[in-house]
C-alpha cells in the first residue's frame, strides 16, 4: 500500500509539472504565435505646439490658462497640425504650423 500511495504522489506531481510546463509554453513569452499585438503608428503634433495652441486658446476665450487642456492632435498635412482642446469643458480645435504659427482657432 505505501508504494501505491507513492506512485500516485509521483504522477500527481508529474501531471503538476507538467500541466505547468505546457501553460507556460502556451501563456506567452517570447515567440511567434497570433498574440503579437500590432500597433499602428500615429503622428500627434510635438508638445510644445499642443502648449502653444492650449496658450493662445486660454488668451482668446478668455480661460483661465490652467483650465485649457490639450486632448489630442494629429498631422493633417506635412508640417500643418491640429490639436484637440478642452477649454473650461468646452471643445476647441486648433490648427498650427511646425514654426508655431497659429492658422486658426474653432
Amino acid at each position: 500500500m505505501v508504494t501505491i500511495s507513492s506512485n500516485r504522489n509521483t504522477k500527481a506531481v508529474i501531471a503538476l509539472m507538467l500541466g505547468a510546463i505546457v501553460s507556460a509554453c502556451s501563456s506567452g513569452g517570447s515567440g511567434g504565435g497570433n498574440n503579437q499585438v500590432i500597433r499602428q503608428k500615429v503622428e500627434t503634433a510635438p508638445a510644445d505646439l499642443q502648449l502653444l495652441c492650449a496658450g493662445e486658446a486660454a488668451k482668446r476665450r478668455g480661460a483661465d490658462s490652467s483650465k485649457v487642456l490639450p486632448t489630442g492632435s494629429s498631422v493633417i498635412q506635412p508640417g500643418l497640425y491640429s490639436v484637440q482642446l478642452n477649454v473650461n469643458g468646452t471643445p476647441s480645435t486648433c490648427t498650427i504650423d511646425d514654426q508655431g504659427n497659429i492658422q486658426s482657432i474653432t
